[in-house]
């Protein structure tokens, strides 16, 4: 008998839940976003600008052109406090991608933009000078349907 009433209950909670749960969401997943914090070094900010408006920019167009970047930002922080970066660097990629993927994008930037892997850490060594990476998140958007 207490077999029954436990199978009744729990048929009942399920027959509760069923329609909370074939509800389709209210919202879908998107493109995913990189924000990268940069905090400038003093006298560096227009180096650091002509270098984003340069290589960088054509990096991110070159991207955008594979297909792997929808859009990009530079964001300036206004009224940075102690610890908060004075640059927010904001990608926005078409999906998350695997590591053979990222190889093949990667690939095809450092054949346009005619460098290897040593050469570009090279450069990104020279730009410690410039700015300092404070750190990044990535994120999903999540948008209603």
């Amino acid at each position: 008998m207490k077999l029954s009433y436990a199978a009744l209950a729990f048929g009942a909670a399920l027959a509760v839940g069923a329609p909370a749960m074939a509800q389709e969401s209210s919202y879908v997943p998107t493109t995913v976003w990189e924000f990268s914090q940069i905090k400038v070094e003093p006298g560096q900010f227009q180096n650091y600008m002509d270098y984003l408006s340069g290589n960088y920019r054509k990096q991110m167009e070159l991207s955008k052109q594979i297909g792997d970047v929808v859009s990009y930002h530079i964001f300036e922080v206004n009224n940075p406090r102690k610890d908060e970066p004075d640059l927010v660097l904001a990608i926005e990629f078409k999906d998350y991608t695997t590591v053979a993927e990222k190889l093949a994008i990667q690939k095809k930037l450092m054949a346009a933009m005619a460098t290897d892997p040593h050469k570009a850490e090279a450069a990104a060594g020279d730009r410690t000078k410039m700015r300092t990476e404070m750190g990044s998140v990535e994120m999903q958007e999540l948008r209603f349907k």
